[in-house]
């Protein structure tokens, strides 16, 4: 993995931008954990929604938009890391929805130190500031979809309390598109809830795990790597199954929102091959092969209600951090 996001020409008065992808989760390699490491990931940045923040050091410090607890709070974390003051003014300009199955935490938190490093000069690797934010504690897809971009897997997480090894990265298809089905009237398990949740399920089955992680090496990475999207979708449904109904109990079904689960059904009735729902959820999606066919299918799915649909693209690279070095 990179020790730094991409970066670009600076931008005027001083001030650091950076904008960065959300990212997809597809489901865990081994919840078991009998060899060791627990969790392992699969996930994928995309273009749509996306973070973007400015940032400038101030004798009069403020953070402004949404998320602003939350930016205080990481504003907070990365100056005690990096030894530096709180002496920022931060604008957030554009938010990824939070608990919604974006990783829009770990996204918020990382630009924050990234833009905060910028200003005083100092090196940024997101892996670093994990602990420091509280992040990457079960997926280090988060953490590469800020580097790196791309389809992620990782390798879960072992006995040195470090963030999960990223094992495989691979581009996705330009051509591919996910279409987006969001509840915005509904939020995922987050927080306290998460964790109970972890704490209080039954031990993953061991065989069901061993499935999950042949499925990943042996036909949903060498699908992307061929542009096959008929394996690809296939295998990602498959293991949205297997973790879906292993999760069932803390989040109401397979599917977290009912309004959402609905579309899925009337995606797996017409044979689409690869959907499902993105971490705890509520968002769902659906894998298409085209632009065409991620837009005809909005056509024919969108009733008008509260769901919003939202046809995005897989983004291989990571955040942007602009500004002066």
């Amino acid at each position: 993995m990179g020790d730094a996001p991409e970066r670009n020409e600076d931008t005027a008065d001083g001030a650091v931008r950076v904008e960065a992808p959300a990212r997809l989760h597809f489901g865990f390699l081994d919840l078991h954990g009998g060899l060791g490491r627990r969790f392992g990931s699969i996930g994928l940045a995309i273009d749509e929604p996306s973070l973007a923040l400015t940032a400038r050091r101030s004798l009069h410090p403020s953070i402004t938009g949404p998320e602003a607890e939350r930016v205080r709070g990481y504003v907070r974390a990365a100056a005690a890391h990096l030894g530096g003051g709180e002496d920022v003014a931060i604008a957030v300009e554009r938010a990824i929805p939070a608990h919604a199955g974006f990783g829009s935490g770990t996204q918020l938190g990382l630009a924050v130190a990234a833009a905060m490093a910028r200003l005083i000069g100092a090196p940024f690797a997101a892996d670093s500031f994990a602990a420091t934010l509280d992040r990457g504690n079960r997926s280090g897809v988060g953490l590469c979809a800020f580097t790196e971009g791309g389809l992620i897997v990782d390798g879960g997480r072992g006995s040195d309390g470090g963030p999960p090894p990223v094992i495989a990265r691979l581009p996705y298809p330009n051509a591919w598109r996910i279409v987006l089905i969001i509840d915005p009237e509904m939020a995922g398990v987050h927080g306290v809830r998460e964790v109970e949740a972890f704490r209080d399920l039954p031990r993953f089955p061991e065989a069901q795990a061993a499935e999950i992680c042949r499925i990943t090496l042996m036909q949903v990475l060498p699908a992307v790597a061929l542009a096959e999207p008929q394996g690809f979708g296939a295998g990602i449904t498959r293991i949205q199954d297997l973790i879906g109904d292993h999760f069932a109990p803390h989040q109401g079904g397979r599917y977290a929102s009912a309004a959402v689960a609905q579309v899925l059904a009337n995606v797996a009735a017409q044979g689409i091959p690869g959907y499902g729902q993105s971490s705890w959820g509520p968002t769902g999606f659906v894998l298409m092969p085209s632009d065409a066919a991620a837009r005809a299918l909005v056509a024919d799915l969108d009733r008008g209600g509260s769901l919003r649909f939202v046809v995005a693209r897989g983004r291989n690279s990571g955040a942007s951090v602009t500004g002066p070095a």
